[in-house]
């Protein structure tokens, strides 16, 4: 019988602020309210930090005694599986909804107490229709009943609607904003698109912000993501991330230790004009 569970290797160097900034952010979300339990984190474009701060608050929710659930629902191109250095295959959520396997056997739990995960599972040619099944929502419901969190890592929103489709199902939105990456435009469209599902936006996480420290804009660059970004709308033509685990791989795809700051009011246009990009990312936010 298949082992379901976990020994979690850390994604992340120890960096105090960045554990801090986490504490926060779980904190803001449990003063969302109580109804407030099954809750999406994504962003506009690859590469803002989502998927690092969707397992950092799951984890910090299971660290103070919330039976917590992670599903990564990026059936595009999942990175957790690289993120924390799972060497071997693991079932997913794609043949979950596909009918390959079952949600027994999809369900993993870790040597996090209180931490469960979903993988997104192998690439899926259709992601999009996957999600849009009721299976998917019924699942949803079914495991509202078993844990007192649910944090769902959804693909980036600008030119994809597999987000929009998850938060039917979501209580609350969070979105990951990359410091100086993107424009207001186009974050401006996915709030609209988070509004036309219904969904709640609980608020905004400024990611990779300057700490004081030395500062991270010059390390990383500033606009240096929309390149990835068409890459990642073809990733239907890309080998999936699962059948691509090479040990030496991993030392390279270690995530950076951005900080990412408390939850911001997404509704406040002064704050997400700070974000503009007066060279790229209006060219980008505009041909979508």
């Amino acid at each position: 019988m298949e082992d379901m569970h976990l020994e979690l290797k850390p994604g992340k160097t120890s960096d105090y602020e960045y554990t801090e900034a986490v504490k926060t952010l779980r904190t803001n979300i449990q003063f969302c309210g109580s109804s407030v339990r099954v809750i999406m984190f994504t962003s506009a474009i690859p590469s803002e930090g989502k998927s690092d701060l969707s397992f950092a608050t799951a984890e910090a929710l299971a660290q103070i005694g919330k039976r917590t659930l992670l599903i990564d629902a990026d059936i595009r191109k999942s990175i957790l599986t690289y993120r924390y250095q799972l060497k071997n295959k693991l079932n997913g959520l794609s043949q979950f909804l596909s009918g390959q396997k079952r949600l027994e056997e999809v369900l993993y739990t870790t040597s996090t107490r209180g931490l469960d995960l979903i993988f997104a599972g192998p690439f899926s040619p259709n992601p999009a229709e996957l999600l849009e099944e009721e299976l998917f929502g019924d699942t949803v419901k079914k495991l509202r009943e078993a844990y007192d969190y649910i944090i769902i890592d959804t693909p980036p929103m600008a030119g994809l609607i597999d987000g929009a489709i998850v938060a039917r199902h979501c209580d609350g939105a969070v979105l990951i904003i990359e410091s100086g990456a993107v424009s207001w435009r186009v974050e401006q469209k996915v709030v609209e698109q988070l509004k036309r599902s219904q969904c709640r936006i609980l608020g905004a996480v400024l990611n990779k912000a300057d700490s004081g420290n030395g500062g991270y804009y010059g390390r990383y660059g500033k606009y240096g993501k929309y390149g990835k970004y068409g890459r990642y709308e073809n990733a239907e033509h890309e080998e999936s991330s699962y059948s691509r685990l090479e040990p030496a791989k991993h030392t390279a795809a270690r995530p950076r230790t951005e900080i990412p700051n408390s939850v911001i009011e997404p509704d406040m246009d002064e704050e997400y004009k700070e974000l503009e990009c007066p060279s790229a990312a209006p060219e980008h936010g505009e041909s979508q």
